[in-house]
């Protein structure tokens, strides 16, 4: 564990004090887990606070926690996790928040603070359904525009709602319904004693 992680450590527990709802250190990186209601400010914060100067958003990302580690959780669903950076300080931070609906994830959008993530959070607007209150223009941006759910969420059918095609008879693209016959593949399983060698 180095000096300077220990460092971040101290700047950000004396920051944010009760808006910490955990702070991890663990293989030497720093996770910040903030409510829902603090992250605008927290991350305004850590931009604009002296001692912690996080000027850049590397990168941000939604999470479905359902099912997570093969287990059912026990918290809120989704998650955003964004990763910053301090030149000033060499620093790197993940900051982590839930949003409170699962039904309707819902958190602040941040690219007011960071425009860099104006397309991040599209991407998990897209791909998670979280929703990104303030953002100017959050439409998706990976799936089409007609497409129908979110295909990142962990109860997405992996063959999809639907399927498109050419039709040479219309001659343009057309949406059909999934005819892919839904299976279930079990992998083989060798057991054999000396199988490739080993004893």
């Amino acid at each position: 564990m180095t000096a300077s992680v220990q460092t971040l450590k101290a700047a950000v527990e004396q920051a944010f004090g009760e808006a910490v709802r955990e702070l991890k250190l663990e293989r030497g990186e720093l996770t910040l887990t903030v409510r829902a209601a603090d992250y605008p400010q927290v991350a305004l914060r850590l931009r604009d606070d002296d001692s912690l100067h996080f000027e850049q958003l590397i990168d941000l990302c939604g999470l479905d926690y359902s099912d997570y580690r093969n287990r059912p959780w026990e918290g809120l669903r989704f998650c955003v996790v964004s990763h910053l950076l301090s030149v000033k300080h060499n620093w790197r931070l993940r900051l982590k928040v839930f949003a409170v609906d699962d039904d309707m994830p819902a958190v602040a959008s941040v690219t007011p603070i960071w425009n860099a993530a104006n397309w991040f959070e599209r991407e998990a607007f897209d791909l998670y359904g979280i929703v990104f209150e303030g953002h100017e223009d959050l439409r998706r941006i990976l799936t089409d525009y007609g497409f129908i759910g979110h295909p990142m969420r962990k109860d997405f059918p992996v063959s999809g709602h639907v399927e498109m095609r050419y039709d040479p008879e219309t001659r343009r693209v057309i949406y059909q319904p999934v005819t892919i016959e839904p299976r279930e593949n079990t992998p083989r399983v060798v057991r054999e004693d000396q199988y490739g060698g080993l004893h």
